[in-house]
């Protein structure tokens, strides 16, 4: 059975010149997994208002889709308004379920972009329009099983603040975020499991604490599905990042939550989350090796 990746990145944003935000990493990424052998790339559908409401206000979403955000909201969300940006931000929200409904009955599946994980229930941030962790989730409860228990591994290097405050009485899925405790956002919301780590981490301590907090997450919380953000920038390479991992120490930490969910039979769907390497290409790489260690576990799931 082939490994499906949803793709968005023919949504391009306007972005103004010299702006910091990677979007080219996405459609260089698509270029480079449509050679793998095992891997079947799908463009994603868009997310409906219904699915966007069971993680955001209504008033919110109305404003994004009449554009009535002022400039101030602009700004934190960090991209200029457009109805490409609404696009956009439907469909990588649309990724990470559709990767969600596909890894219940295939056990992986890939969202190419997404892990917007700094929008709130009422406002955008960071990059991120639509929370598509907690949208994707609610979703699987609401469209699938009111009863499963969705566990969001976030292994990005930003804490998931927005994902914590949307879910944070939400019993029914938990939120595990370890993340760099000196980097954005400086006010952290609080998950169900939050590890700070300190600049210059490395591999070692790193992969511990990973494997450490899968066993609390054991221990404290058994899902029956896990929604992951893979994102690049623990990586040394990455500008924003600071936690010092090497590429390999990367693909360990893939390989950790893969062979966790795969010990228990769990299905996960990943998305990329960020990536802000010094060069794009690093960042690039990071996330083509994160398919391809997916890719090495989607035959052992059945």
């Amino acid at each position: 059975m082939a490994l499906k990746a949803f793709y968005t990145d023919h949504y391009v944003l306007p972005l103004p010149p010299g702006h910091r935000f990677p979007m080219e990493k996405y459609s260089q990424l698509r270029d480079l997994v449509s050679q793998l052998v095992g891997l079947e790339l799908v463009e994603a559908p868009a997310v409906s208002d219904t699915q966007i409401l069971y993680a955001h206000d209504p008033s919110y979403l109305i404003k994004i889709l009449s554009g009535n955000l002022s400039p101030k909201e602009q700004q934190e969300i960090g991209f200029p308004w457009s109805e490409l940006m609404v696009e956009r931000s439907r469909r990588s929200a649309g990724a990470t379920l559709a990767a969600a409904k596909v890894a219940l009955n295939e056990g992986l599946a890939a969202n190419l972009a997404g892990g917007t994980h700094h929008a709130y229930r009422d406002k955008g941030s960071g990059f991120c329009v639509f929370n598509d962790s907690a949208i994707a989730a609610r979703a699987l409860q609401k469209e699938i099983n009111p009863h499963l228990k969705v566990a969001i591994i976030d292994l990005d290097v930003h804490q998931g603040n927005g994902t914590a405050a949307i879910l944070e009485n939400d019993s029914s899925i938990f939120t595990l975020s370890i993340h760099g405790e000196n980097n954005f956002p400086f006010t952290k919301e609080r998950s169900d499991l939050d590890v700070g780590l300190p600049d210059k981490t490395g591999d070692a301590a790193y992969l511990a604490t990973l494997h450490q907090s899968l066993e609390i997450l054991d221990t404290r919380f058994k899902p029956h599905c896990i929604i992951f953000l893979a994102g690049a920038d623990p990586h040394e390479g990455d500008r924003l990042g600071k936690l010092s991992l090497t590429q390999e120490g990367m693909r360990q930490r893939d390989k950790a939550v893969f062979q966790y969910g795969l010990d228990r039979q769990i299905p996960i769907a990943f998305s990329m989350a960020g990536g802000y390497g010094r060069e794009i290409q690093s960042t690039v790489d990071i996330h083509f090796q994160t398919i391809q260690t997916a890719l090495q576990f989607e035959q052992q799931y059945g």
